[in-house]
């Protein structure tokens, strides 16, 4: 990339992937990113387990009900867990982690997206994130924020729009800007 605002720009959510493998090196960048993202206190409370098994990515497409079956297609997937115990902003600390991952996978030129797990349940209704435990036997302290799916993208998509930017939502000094 050559910078990052193109960087923002071009990363949009691919939920194609071609057959293609990554790299050991690719994989190594990708948890660099995950693990050099920021805490609150340096508290480190979250943890991210990389699967690439394609048995375990196919169970795993089956998290939730809708919108997470290209899981099984990820050359990779990331999920990022956290305990709340270790920090009370958990979920914060885990959602910039995800979105690092899926910033540094677009600078290495590959696809991804963000499966959300939490409040969210499988087909039989089971609760994602306890499902996603018992695929990855989880221990029950960390919870389960997020599944990143990566992979060599499989398709196209045009780079984000800025007439789309939505201005009016941004205020000024005060909401409203009164």
């Amino acid at each position: 990339m050559e910078n990052f605002s193109e960087l923002i720009k071009n990363r949009r959510s691919m939920r194609k992937f071609t057959e293609e493998e990554l790299s050991q090196e690719q994989v190594v960048t990708l948890l660099k990113a995950a693990l050099m993202s920021p805490t609150s206190k340096r508290s480190n409370s979250w943890q991210f387990i990389a699967v690439d098994d394609k048995e375990i990515l196919k169970q795993l497409a089956h998290c939730k009900e809708q919108a997470s079956s290209f899981i099984a297609d990820a050359a990779l997937a990331i999920v990022v867990t956290a305990d709340p115990l270790a920090s009370d902003v958990w979920i914060e600390d885990a959602s910039i982690a995800s979105i690092l991952i899926q910033l540094q996978a677009e600078d290495l030129g590959l696809g991804s997206c963000w499966v959300q797990v939490r409040e969210r349940q499988a087909a039989n209704g089971m609760p994602s994130d306890e499902f996603v435990r018992e695929v990855l036997d989880i221990p029950l302290q960390l919870q389960v924020l997020s599944i990143i799916a990566i992979g060599h993208k499989g398709m196209e998509r045009k780079p984000f729009n800025e007439d789309h930017l939505q201005w009016e939502k941004i205020h000024i000094n005060k909401f409203g800007g009164k």
